[in-house]
């Protein structure tokens, strides 16, 4: 079964980004609101907002901000099958970093 082209990214995503430091493990937060994808990035003691968010299929882009371990601007692209991603960030210059990701299952509600 195939997502719906517009609800592709809509979820949480546990991310690893693989980088010359090493990995870097995140959560990002894609919800719909008054019809806009907007999104959310934690990880590192900080939650930073998505911004340019895009998605044209199964690619799905975005550009964030973070100021650890590094003050950088990164971009993202990423490739969503189902429920896992795999793609590319970068920070300016530096060499595109491996990203790779999974969609959390959300456990069925139950009444008490």
């Amino acid at each position: 079964m195939t997502a719906h082209p517009d609800r592709t990214a809509e979820g949480v995503w546990d991310l690893t980004v693989a980088t010359p430091i090493g990995r870097i493990k995140a959560v990002v937060e894609f919800r719909r609101r008054d019809g806009v994808l907007t999104g959310v990035a934690s990880g590192a003691g900080e939650d930073v907002p998505l911004r340019d968010i895009a998605v044209d299929g199964t690619l799905v882009t975005w550009k964030q901000s973070v100021t650890k371990p590094l003050r950088l601007n990164l971009a993202f692209a990423v490739d969503v099958r189902g429920d896992t991603l795999e793609g590319t960030s970068r920070a300016g210059r530096l060499p595109a970093s491996k990203v790779t990701g999974t969609r959390r299952t959300t456990p069925a509600r139950t009444s008490e």
